[in-house]
């Protein structure tokens, strides 16, 4: 069954990592490397428990799990460094990104992610639709990330349309529970999706 947009959408949000960009495998990917350098084995398991969350969060996880002696900022850092290096291997999700193609200039479109300003801006770079939308809101963009619905609220406000107009699109379970909690309409993408094999099998 295709996605669709519900008719009393009035403005379309989308977040980014695993909704409009099929960047897992990469974000997975980078994350090796980085434990490879530091010397830990990196679960695959925690992107499935805590996709929409700030990477900083991953990091302070990451740290704690596996006793580093590192500072969560210092492995911050290093992901990001090589999830750069390696951000023309990000797709798009196909399925998503027909819904973008279809209301551009028809409906606004925001893109509501916590990934940090940077990472969301190469991507959207990466796969040539950042123009497309009239706003965007990072992890950097404010205090209470997903599962708050602080994120997709300055998404509305940046839109000048009411919180309960707005239709988001989500993969993560904290993203759909922080647009259900800013009262939106909400719709789960992934089983109108085929991510692949690698995101098929996370538990």
């Amino acid at each position: 069954m295709a996605l669709k947009v519900d008719l009393k959408a009035k403005a379309l949000i989308f977040d980014l990592d695993g909704t409009l960009s099929n960047s897992l495998p990469v974000h997975v990917e980078t994350w090796h490397i980085v434990g490879k350098q530091l010397g830990f084995v990196f679960e695959d398991r925690i992107i499935h428990e805590m996709t929409g969350m700030p990477t900083i969060k991953f990091a302070e996880r990451i740290i704690k799990e596996n006793g580093l002696d590192t500072t969560p900022e210092e492995l911050v850092r290093l992901k990001q460094k090589y999830f750069r290096d390696s951000v023309n291997k990000v797709k798009a999700v196909d399925e998503v990104m027909q819904i973008v193609e279809a209301y551009k200039g028809k409906l606004p479109m925001a893109v509501g992610t916590g990934a940090s300003r940077k990472s969301a801006e190469l991507q959207l770079q990466a796969l040539d639709v950042v123009e497309i939308f009239d706003a965007i809101v990072s992890a950097d963009d404010v205090t209470q990330h997903k599962p708050e619905p602080e994120t997709f609220l300055k998404c509305a406000s940046l839109m000048n349309i009411k919180p309960e107009d707005c239709q988001v699109f989500e993969d993560g379970d904290l993203g759909i529970r922080a647009a259900n909690a800013a009262g939106m309409i909400v719709t789960d993408v992934r089983p109108h999706i085929n991510y692949g094999a690698w995101q098929a099998s996370l538990p």
